[in-house]
């Protein structure tokens, strides 16, 4: 196989919102030498599966007097407090974080929020507006008041076509449908990536200064999951794989809506809107977890509330294992109005017109809170001690800065994934033009990635051939019953044992297509081999916190331990033995935002 090298400046692995921030920036910085990969187009990103919301502060919904040109102006809803600030996100998000959040890196997040929603609106972005023309707000779990900017449920993707074309405005250039296989780390010092055009299949060295992944989450490494099958965490395993350590693995969140049995997204704005949530008996049984904020408290709360329903036997379905989501009291013209994506998506899918009958749905694999650890600029660390890693960076979901902490406040994500993105980009740009240097490859930089395709098309194993597609359903189903929702040191002992056991089993793994173009079989064998690597860090992680915090709710060690369990965990490669964990304080402003008990 071919192992062409091609050279730019600065390499950026994910088309998303982070990585074409990032890229765009850089650019109008001045380093116009810059490459972009996706393996898939970027519009396919999955920050466009988005819906509900980006979070500002920009208080534009608020009491008010008289019309507007459009009608009545809009009246903030009843129980919500009338004045938003910059000072309210923060602590909605320390308090959504369940106080694991870096309150240094959320006062960031939360302060450049207003400025970027403004820049998308300078730039083109379609919001969705109030009578009197104001970007409309909608309420959202776990924030005080209403502080979702949207634009109808299509927010990622107009968020995402908006930056993209901006992108290509400022020149930079996009290599669509390349996976990018490893990443070249030498002496703590990046220099490249080695990736496949899936196109050709050729192999190729990308040499650069710089570095950043944006390469979004892992959910795929659930059964039931809310994620594109491109979210395979391919950028999370890339950088373990090469010695970066990931941080605050165990905490993955599940969305209270995904669609029952499919795990499709069924945005948050559902509930912001006032959807309702039913048990077998019709009970709205929010009343019983979170008395205040009911169907609007944060996702780790409904998704646990959920799940206790269909455990003691309040789930709807064939298997009992759904609740019902009610919107048929909205009426035709506001889910129309707000909520379209969402009507075409549970017809499409399910045959249910929302309008009319609740739509069946169930927690499912969302976001990862974890990921690959950064400072505020987007600056790869390689230790608890904050030591870099030369010229790598990352932002996004990938990355763990940390804002989410155990948790993520909905309508944060493409909050974090703008703000970080644009910090990277110019963290990027001062370290291009302060002088980076193009430090000289490893020699023969493609081999690993060669032989590790040679080996998953060689047919020599005969009788001791195994499947990819088995190994990935049993790891996903392994996943999903010992490392989800509710976790024990019993199931979590076990998934460790039959992560082993499946790597191993990859070993004599092997794809049936033998072909080099577009070859999809061979790809999907690769992601499956991130997935198994990754998901032993989740389960060790899981497996050593002995609290519950957040969306890691441990059965066994069901209170939150702060005295012990106020830290991040940080979790290095350990060649084939379990991962070695370390440890990193929080960062908590403890005059300001000291820890308090998390009610809802």
């Amino acid at each position: 196989m071919s192992t062409e090298t091609i050279t730019h400046d600065v390499i950026i692995v994910g088309a998303g919102l982070a990585g074409t921030w990032a890229a765009m920036i850089a650019s109008q910085e001045g380093v116009k030498d810059i490459g972009v990969l996706s393996k898939i187009h970027p519009l396919r990103s999955h920050s466009g599966a988005a819906q509900g919301g980006i979070a500002a502060a920009i208080n534009n919904v608020r009491p008010v007097a008289g019309t507007g040109p459009r009608g009545p102006l809009e009246q903030i809803p009843a129980g919500d407090s009338a004045v938003d600030s910059i000072e309210t996100h923060v602590f909605d998000t320390i308090k959504g974080s369940d106080w694991l959040g870096d309150q240094d890196a959320i006062e960031i997040l939360v302060s450049d929020a207003i400025n970027i929603v403004y820049e998308y609106e300078h730039m083109g972005c379609v919001f969705s507006r109030t009578p009197d023309g104001r970007i409309a707000q909608r309420r959202f779990g776990g924030h005080s008041v209403p502080r979702a900017c949207y634009a109808a449920d299509w927010t990622g993707h107009m968020l995402l076509q908006t930056i993209h074309e901006q992108a290509l405005r400022h020149g930079v250039h996009f290599y669509s449908e390349w996976y990018v296989l490893d990443l070249i780390i030498e002496d703590n010092i990046c220099r490249g990536v080695v990736a496949m055009d899936v196109l050709t299949g050729e192999i190729h060295t990308l040499h650069a200064k710089a570095v950043m992944f944006g390469t979004g989450g892992y959910g795929r490494a659930f059964k039931i999951s809310t994620n594109a099958h491109a979210n395979t965490g391919d950028g999370v395993a890339m950088a373990y794989n090469a010695g970066v350590p990931l941080m605050d693995m165990e905490f993955v969140q599940f969305h209270p809506t995904g669609l029952y049995r499919l795990g499709i997204l069924m945005t948050e704005a559902c509930r912001g809107e006032g959807g309702y949530l039913t048990n077998n008996k019709g009970e709205r049984f929010m009343e019983h977890y979170a008395p205040d904020k009911m169907e609007l408290a944060p996702r780790d709360l409904v998704s646990r509330s959920e799940q206790i329903e269909i455990n003691e036997g309040r789930g709807i379905g064939p298997d009992g294992q759904g609740i019902y989501l009610d919107m048929t009291h909205l009426g035709r013209e506001k889910i129309e109005e707000r909520l379209p994506q969402v009507l075409e998506i549970a017809h499409n899918f399910m045959g249910v017109d929302i309008i009319k009958v609740p739509v069946p749905i169930q927690p499912t694999a969302h976001y990862s809170m974890g990921g690959i650890p950064t400072d505020a600029h987007g600056q790869v660390i390689a230790d608890a001690e904050g030591n870099p890693v030369v010229g790598f960076y990352a932002a996004g979901e990938c990355a763990c800065v940390s804002v989410h902490g155990a948790n993520r406040l909905g309508t944060n994500s493409l909050l974090e994934a703008s703000v970080f993105g644009r910090r990277a980009g110019y963290s990027i740009a001062e370290f291009i033009k302060g002088g980076a240097e193009l430090h000289p490859l490893p020699s023969d930089p493609g081999k690993q990635s060669s032989e590790r395709i040679k080996h998953l098309m060689d047919d020599s194993v005969g009788d001791n051939r195994e499947s990819v597609a088995e190994i990935s359903k049993a790891m996903k189903a392994m996943m999903t019953n010992n490392c989800g929702i509710f976790r024990d040191a019993d199931g979590l002992q076990a998934a460790l044992s039959n992560v082993k056991q499946l790597q191993n089993r990859f070993q004599n793994a092997r794809v049936m297509d033998k072909s080099k173009r577009f070859n999809t079989d061979i790809q999907g064998a690769l992601e499956t081999e991130n997935l198994l690597a990754f998901s032993e860090v989740i389960i060790a992680s899981a497996l050593a916190r002995t609290e519950s915090r957040g969306a890691h709710s441990r059965i066994d060690y069901p209170e939150r331990d702060d005295e012990n369990w106020i830290k991040h965990t940080i979790a290095h490669k350990n060649g084939g033995e379990l991962p070695v964990l370390s440890y990193k304080d929080v960062n908590i402003n403890w005059e300001k935002y000291p820890p308090q008990e998390r009610k809802y």
